[in-house]
């Protein structure tokens, strides 16, 4: 006989809201928060989720919105995460990088396939709330500048939009005027032993990377015989994962944008899609991918 069988089903109530209310009976599930911290006031979702405020009467409005929030909060744990793997490297600790940069590369993922569902949306439905957004842009994201300098792709110009902002332009100077991931790398590898050109090891660190034959020594080094230098052997694939999901990122941030608005201007002044192409030839570890070619 089912164990259910005898359970008296209250009017208007069907068995299978009858079982479900059982069950939550039966594992003693706290329903009562009025004197208790509830999920929603952990996560401060009535922040979060009022945080939505269209300006436009546009129905996909909403989309738009939700995407650039959800992306903003993935760059804060990108953010929380790079940092933290850039201190680890310094440190010596690899195995918590790895574990850092790895987790890094699965959000860039996460904000690949963002883009699909951005690129739901039409050409006619954008233009509708388009001119809603007046000149705020992606291009002024001071999460994504910080993660970019970060990575070592650095531009004095890219402090500029944050100027009217003390407190984020103190955030995005930080990461500019700091060694970048790929620097840190660097400096872990002479501290290994292995001859990396002093030019890349004492450096004004404000300015972005030059590509250098002597660094690819270093790496070469490494890659030529991994059983001896395991844990840099590994940092170097870890970085090339890195590079190879952000590529990805940009690629399908460029494609969705083209898809959308064409070859018109962005609204942060910038080219739009001409301005995204010219990112995709930024190499963050350059000497990392040449290697494949000369090993």
């Amino acid at each position: 006989m089912c164990p259910f069988s005898q359970t008296t089903v209250p009017t208007g109530q069907t068995p299978t809201s009858a079982l479900t209310e059982s069950i939550v009976h039966e594992e003693r599930a706290q329903l009562d928060f009025s004197k208790s911290m509830s999920y929603g006031d952990y996560l401060q979702l009535d922040a979060i989720l009022t945080a939505q405020k269209p300006l436009s009467p546009a129905h996909d409005e909403m989309l738009f919105i939700v995407q650039h929030q959800t992306s903003e909060l993935w760059m804060k744990l990108m953010l929380h995460e790079l940092r933290a793997a850039i201190a680890h490297i310094a440190n010596d600790e690899l195995q918590m990088a790895f574990k850092m940069l790895a987790r890094v590369s699965k959000i860039m993922e996460q904000l690949v396939h963002a883009w699909d569902v951005l690129a739901t949306m039409t050409p006619p439905e954008y233009t509708a709330m388009r001119p809603y957004l007046g000149q705020s842009s992606g291009f002024q994201s001071y999460q994504y500048r910080s993660i970019e300098f970060a990575l070592g792709n650095k531009n004095r110009a890219m402090l500029k939009p944050h100027e009217h902002r003390a407190d984020l332009l103190a955030q995005v100077q930080a990461a500019y005027e700091a060694p970048s991931l790929y620097d840190e790398a660097l400096r872990l590898l002479a501290r290994r032993g292995i001859p990396v050109p002093a030019s890349h090891l004492d450096r004004d660190w404000t300015l972005p990377y030059a590509e250098s034959d002597g660094v690819e020594q270093a790496w070469l080094v490494v890659y030529r015989n991994p059983k001896e230098h395991w844990d840099l052997y590994q940092l170097g694939e870890e970085l090339t994962d890195l590079e190879d999901a952000f590529r990805l990122w940009r690629f399908r941030h460029v494609t969705t944008v083209e898809r959308v608005i064409g070859f018109k201007r962005g609204t942060g002044g910038t080219g739009g899609v001409s301005y995204l192409r010219k990112m995709l030839d930024v190499v963050l570890f350059p000497e990392i991918w040449k290697l494949r070619t000369d090993l």
